[in-house]
């Protein structure tokens, strides 16, 4: 019920957004041509957002045969955690990331970056690859792909209200019938729009990383290779940031904005050291833990009594 009621909000809120828009770009006619496009951004969305998101990265479907280390740890994942077997996708960017997408656990999609399958262990992708089959399970996955499609809608019907300022713009008043927009109005209109969806998505994004650690940490077996993985894709995100569009950007185990300092600013991810502190129980450690950390019987004891604290936090 709680997806459901974000899902609810989520529509709700980037709905108002572009029909706003609509509003100061059309007057009342704009605003009837806006709730028609978010009814059928809602409607196509739903069906097809998944499809958008891997299509817009170049992801190529890959099976046993292309990537069996990768598509034989998703499918030892899916049997632990008790999910149907998504498809898996490889991305071709040297930045290393990944993300879930689709409609419901019989409709996902797991991707990953090149420049991920080259830079982690075997334990750190099982971490990397569990965690985005926590989402599915988590089913955050819908309103992951909901929040792509619709912010990158209102920033195009953005860019839309700049350049119909810059040309000419604003409606008239007296003929569209309510309140005066006029070329500033535009403008604030094309700057404040693309913010507030990002805020949306901060809103719903930032809890769901949480959620999605410990979750994925309980079906890897070890919070460890997650947390390793999360302190690998920190340092490198920086020096190479991923060609990545800002709508998108909440889709990403990190976030791959992260290496340009105003994006940053917006962040749809919580802090990486707040994230790997509490997969390491609350510790700062180095990428390998202590020696101690490193036996297998105290690994094991250490990841259960780290789940069951993560799973008292919100």
């Amino acid at each position: 019920m709680g997806n459901q009621i974000r899902t609810t909000l989520l529509l709700a809120s980037l709905t108002a957004l572009i029909v706003l828009i609509g509003s100061w770009l059309g007057g009342q006619q704009g605003m009837f041509i806006a709730l028609l496009m978010a009814a059928g951004m809602n409607f196509f969305s739903y069906w097809f957002s998944d499809k958008i998101v891997l299509r817009m990265y170049n992801a190529q479907a890959v099976g046993p045969q292309e990537a069996p280390e990768l598509y034989g740890t998703v499918q030892t994942l899916c049997q632990r955690a008790n999910l149907p077997m998504p498809k898996v996708y490889v991305i071709p960017q040297e930045a290393p990331n990944a993300f879930a997408t689709g409609r419901n656990p019989e409709h996902a999609a797991v991707a990953v970056t090149e420049g991920l399958l080259k830079l982690m262990g075997r334990e750190e992708l099982t971490g990397v690859l569990a965690h985005e089959l926590a989402h599915v399970r988590n089913r955050d996955i819908l309103i992951g792909s909901i929040a792509a499609t619709m912010a990158g809608a209102i920033m195009l019907l953005a860019n839309m209200a700049r350049f119909s300022a810059i040309f000419g713009g604003g409606r008239r008043d007296s003929e569209d019938g309510g309140g005066g927009g006029g070329g500033l109005a535009l403008i604030a209109m094309s700057i404040v729009a693309p913010l507030a969806a990002m805020l949306i998505q901060m809103a719903i994004s930032r809890s769901r990383e949480y959620m999605a650690d410990a979750t994925g940490a309980a079906f890897a077996g070890s919070p460890q290779g997650l947390a390793n993985a999360l302190e690998k894709l920190g340092a490198y995100s920086k020096r190479l940031p991923m060609d990545a569009s800002p709508a998108t950007a909440h889709m990403f185990i990190v976030n791959p904005l992260s290496g340009r300092s105003l994006m940053s600013l917006f962040s749809t991810h919580p802090p990486l050291e707040e994230r790997i502190a509490r997969l390491r129980g609350g510790r700062f450690e180095g990428p390998r833990g202590t020696e101690e950390e490193r036996q297998p019987a105290d690994r094991q004891a250490h990841a259960r009594a780290l789940w069951g604290k993560l799973s008292d936090k919100p």
